[in-house]
């Protein structure tokens, strides 16, 4: 995938890091659930859409709450993995390999969709409409987002420096609490009801935090092998130095919730 304000133009496929994306990126605090069921949402019989589902991480951690989920993502060995980790849970949910440019279910079939970590990859042109069109009457679409603090937090500041000097193109740098983005598309078909930022706390082990750092966009995603190579042995000798086993690393949660107009 290349997106021209995205690492400006650099290539980079979440296809690539699909193992340790299923095995290290599954780490939303049960506070970011319970923000959308308080919103009546994702629960009890719903039909919801996830747009960017990646392994599956929301549909999966989100199945007992009864909705019945469907997940689409453009890369192919995330969606082997989403389909091999719900299988193994013994879990009943639908998973396609689509851009999200292209998914397109009859008018009115979800009750929500979710666009979790991926708002900046979708053509807005297109889906705005593709989303409302698939959509019931007054269905939700939620946008959400989960991101480490680096001004705040010594440890995911330092990983980003190193991420930085080997891949100095990445352009995910920086983060600081504020709004998700809803981008201007949407407000032709859509209202925006809510939106919300919370601080988390979120515990990891050393090799937890390394492997969610090479899932991310700027390593697994887009280094070439070599490259993956001497960012790991950098950013685990700056770990050893600097955190202990178990740690907390400040994140914030930012949701922005729109009801289609029909």
């Amino acid at each position: 995938m290349i997106i021209q304000d995205i690492d400006k133009g650099k290539d980079f496929d979440w296809g690539k890091t699909s193992s340790d994306y299923a095995k290290y990126r599954d780490v939303y605090p049960q506070e970011f659930y319970d923000y959308i069921l308080n919103l009546g949402l994702c629960k009890d019989g719903q039909n919801v859409l996830d747009l960017g589902t990646g392994t599956g991480v929301l549909p999966r951690n989100m199945y007992k709450y009864g909705a019945k989920w469907t997940g689409t993502d453009i890369a192919k060995n995330q969606i082997e993995q989403a389909k091999a980790l719900a299988k193994e849970a013994g879990m009943d949910i639908d998973f396609y390999t689509i851009r999200a440019e292209e998914v397109s279910f009859p008018d009115n079939s979800f009750d929500v969709i979710t666009a979790c970590q991926c708002i900046w990859y979708f053509d807005h042109n297109i889906t705005s409409e593709s989303f409302a069109r698939m959509l019931k009457p007054n269905g939700k679409f939620l946008i959400l987002y989960m991101g480490w603090l680096p001004y705040e937090d010594s440890v995911a500041g330092k990983s980003e420096e190193i991420i930085l000097r080997h891949n100095p193109d990445w352009t995910a740098y920086g983060d600081k609490v504020q709004p998700v983005w809803v981008p201007d598309q949407y407000s032709k078909h859509f209202t925006l009801l809510s939106q919300k930022e919370f601080r988390v706390d979120v515990p990891f082990t050393r090799e937890g935090w390394h492997g969610r750092m090479r899932a991310c966009r700027g390593v697994g995603a887009s280094m070439s092998q070599e490259q993956v190579a001497a960012w790991d042995k950098e950013h685990k000798e700056m770990l050893k130095k600097n955190a202990p086993e178990n740690f907390m690393v400040k994140h914030y949660i930012s949701i922005a919730e729109l009801q289609v107009r029909k």
